[in-house]
């Protein structure tokens, strides 16, 4: 792998010397850092509805939260920790859909798991430090890498190459003993041409919730080749965490009396006392290498080409009592006379994953035509398997034996062909056409110890197109229609699901600007057919179970602001109405199947709203008031009470002073945050269990309900300092 590296990296070197002096346009172009993103990508006037965040605003509140509480404030934005303050496990929710169906691409580098489909930033802490600029764009989107965006897909691009050398030491802390420590550094252009950077970071939280403890730590390091026309970038990042579990929430009683109460963990020892394992945690690494070269050939033509190799590996361990001998492949044990085949013991269940990815695109563009062209191929296998590190009694058992092992391979191959056309200075037309071909094959078992053999394969054609026009120098419209599919995922296959599900997103926005007030408004129509919807309950290891809804749709109005009131007061309002509902939903209810009509999907808000207050009395003190309304939500898709969830309605509190021309330091910036300031006691995430029980009473079958939850932290503050040379 390294040899291939190298040999790629002279081949690239040689061929943009070889491609300087092709140009021979002098007019405006854009930067060799955004050619990387482009295919995955919207301007300001496209079409699709989107929301763009700068380093700077990044860097606001980057004191150690993850990308998820950063985006928090973005319309139709619901963000929810499993430690409750926002370090560690973290997810994120747009109009409704989860993690698992949000696209996110690293450079353009698919990030989500290619076979859980989710984002798990605790493996990437305090990437937000490395991030130059980040788009989010809500519904189906442009065509992009990976996974189809059911919700939302959100890009990032790491950060730019610096011309000048700089340093940065940055250490924050706040309530539950978190803490964060980040060193970054840039050589800036040596030679005019080369420049390395890097950074190291770690973040450690005890957690809101009771030992939901997080180590994390994490590394990015670039090496780049630039000149006028070439940009060439090795990139090696990557992170290890060891987090304490606390996905199995608590119920209703529990959240009243003692809501930091985890559960995650216990056990009762030989005396019958209740005890605690010390290291119910998940422990996972992952490292990101990307050589990505950008070449433009003149100011018309420009190309993009990256390769990617991503390495998974970690388990999750884990205190389990009277286990049985046979599902461990243990034999029966002799002692005294009576014959033992059950064991208490201590097991893990591994991942160890390879993720190779081709990415390339070719862009023209001029005055009236901007197209896009690419195509993309990834391959990814991922060994899941168990080991028992201790058991009290283990007849016939070795060291690191395996007691289940599965495999799962994946490949995935995208072309597409993407254009803007602007006819004249008012109208342009955007058509964007998608080839998506997947197989999934699976061999050995489950965790569960059942059999799972699949072998399917996907074709998805995903067309989408677009009107925007300029009204006047301070209105456009835009309609756009696009379509998206989906393959399931592992733990959907493990339900028995194979249908892919379709997506058809209608959007219609009105944006306006002008000199101190921008508005963009857009009214959304998703109609789903074979939604896999969560259903609110998890499997045993916290990870949320679906299934398919038949017909489902999302129609809603979203609104967003910037508004200068005063040169030194701005606001940046937002709000979200929506309709979620299951069409004609039935479900099975005492025994009997029972048709709902139109049921609430779950998880789906009616209303959400944000805003931020930003007051800036002094040039270099900056105040900001940040809310977030969240309506109540169904857990589930049945419209039970039980499995409601209650609105919330919070304000953090921001702060950044800096301070210049200090002796030795270029600027020295002091910042802090309190979160949750009116101490508000909430939940934003939780789950909702429902089984028919026919053992109770005899003769008659009876539907049993529950519901858990994740409780959210109450005050609390974190507060840091970053020294810039």
């Amino acid at each position: 792998m390294k040899q291939f590296y190298a040999t790629c990296c002279f081949v690239f070197l040689f061929l943009s010397a070889f491609s300087q002096e092709i140009v021979t346009d002098s007019t405006h172009v854009e930067s060799l850092e955004e050619v990387i993103v482009k295919s995955v990508r919207v301007d300001a006037d496209s079409p699709i509805t989107h929301s763009n965040l700068n380093k700077g605003e990044l860097e606001k509140r980057n004191l150690g939260q993850d990308i998820p509480y950063l985006l928090n404030y973005l319309p139709s934005v619901v963000t929810t920790s499993d430690a409750g303050a926002g370090v560690g496990y973290t997810y994120i929710r747009v109009r409704g859909s989860d993690a698992s169906r949000v696209n996110v691409t690293l450079n353009g580098i698919p990030f989500n798991d290619a076979e859980s489909q989710g984002t798990f930033w605790v493996n990437l802490p305090d990437f937000t430090s490395s991030v130059q600029n980040l788009q989010l764009q809500r519904g189906v989107g442009t065509s992009t890498n990976g996974s189809g965006a059911f919700g939302a897909s959100l890009n990032l691009l790491t950060d730019a190459v610096a011309e000048n050398a700089s340093g940065e030491f940055s250490n924050s802390f706040g309530s539950y003993h978190t803490r964060k420590h980040t060193l970054k550094f840039s050589t800036g252009l040596l030679n005019e041409h080369f420049e390395i950077a890097g950074r190291l970071s770690n973040i450690a939280s005890d957690g809101y919730i009771d030992r939901a403890r997080s180590d994390l730590k994490s590394y990015f390091l670039q090496a780049a080749f630039k000149d006028h026309n070439t940009l060439v970038k090795a990139i090696a990042f990557g992170g290890r965490e060891e987090t304490y579990q606390a996905w199995n929430g608590i119920d209703a009683e529990t959240l009243e009396t003692d809501r930091t109460t985890n559960y995650a963990g216990m056990y009762t020892d030989s005396d019958g006392t209740t005890k605690f394992y010390d290291n119910e945690v998940d422990n996972y690494a992952q490292d990101h290498y990307q050589l990505v070269w950008n070449q433009r050939y003149n100011n018309r033509w420009s190309s993009s080409i990256a390769f990617n190799y991503t390495y998974g590996r970690g388990y999750f361990e884990q205190y389990k009592e009277d286990e049985d001998f046979a599902f461990y492949n243990f034999e029966p044990v002799e002692i005294g006379g009576d014959t033992i085949n059950t064991t208490d013991l201590i097991r893990r269940r591994w991942l160890d994953n390879n993720f190779y990815a081709l990415n390339a695109n070719v862009n023209y563009k001029d005055e009236m035509v901007d197209v896009v062209a690419g195509a993309f191929f990834s391959t990814y296998t991922g060994d899941h398997f168990g080991e028992v590190i201790w058991a009290q009694y283990s007849g016939g058992s070795e060291i690191r034996d395996r007691y289940y092992f599965g495999r799962g391979d994946k490949t995935e191959a995208t072309v597409f062909s993407k254009a803007t056309w602007r006819i004249n200075p008012q109208w342009s037309v955007f058509g964007d056409l998608q080839g998506r071909f997947v197989n999934y094959k699976t061999n050995g078992e489950t965790s569960d110890r059942l059999p799972l053999a699949i072998d399917e394969n996907y074709n998805f054609f995903n067309p989408k197109a677009g009107v925007s026009v300029q009204l006047n120098r301070k209105n456009q419209l835009y309609i756009s229609y696009g379509r998206a599919h989906r393959e399931p995922r592992r733990s959907d296959y493990e339900q028995g699901i194979t249908t892919s599900e379709k997506l058809d997103d209608i959007e219609l926005g009105w944006r306006f600007a002008s000199e101190k007030i921008q508005i963009n408004s857009n009214l959304f129509y998703m109609d789903y057919k074979d939604q896999l919807v969560l259903t609110g309950a998890l499997d045993d290891v916290g990870a949320p179970i679906r299934a398919t809804s038949g017909k489902s749709y999302r129609l809603g109005l979203e609104v967003d602001a910037s508004i200068e009131v005063t040169p030194k007061i701005a606001l940046r309002p937002n709000v979200a109405f929506s309709t979620n509902k299951n069409v004609d939903f039935i479900t099975s209810l005492d025994g009997e199947l029972v048709d709902l009509g139109n049921t609430d999907i779950s998880f789906s808000p009616q209303i959400i709203a944000g805003n931020v207050i930003e007051f800036q009395p002094l040039p270099n003190l900056q105040l900001g008031l940040l809310t977030k309304f969240v309506g109540e939500q169904y857990m589930g898709n049945t419209a039970s009470e039980v499995s409601k969830l209650d609105s919330f309605f919070i304000n953090d509190f921001n702060i950044r002073y800096t301070l210049n021309n200090v002796a030795f330091v270029r600027e020295i910036v002091l910042s802090a945050l309190v979160n949750n300031m009116f101490n508000v006691h909430y939940v934003s995430n939780g789950y909702y269990y429902r089984f028919d029980d026919d053992y109770s009473t005899p003769g008659t079958v009876t539907t049993i309900e529950g519901a858990g939850y994740y409780p959210q932290a109450t005050i609390n503050f974190l507060a840091g300092a970053t020294i810039k040379f």
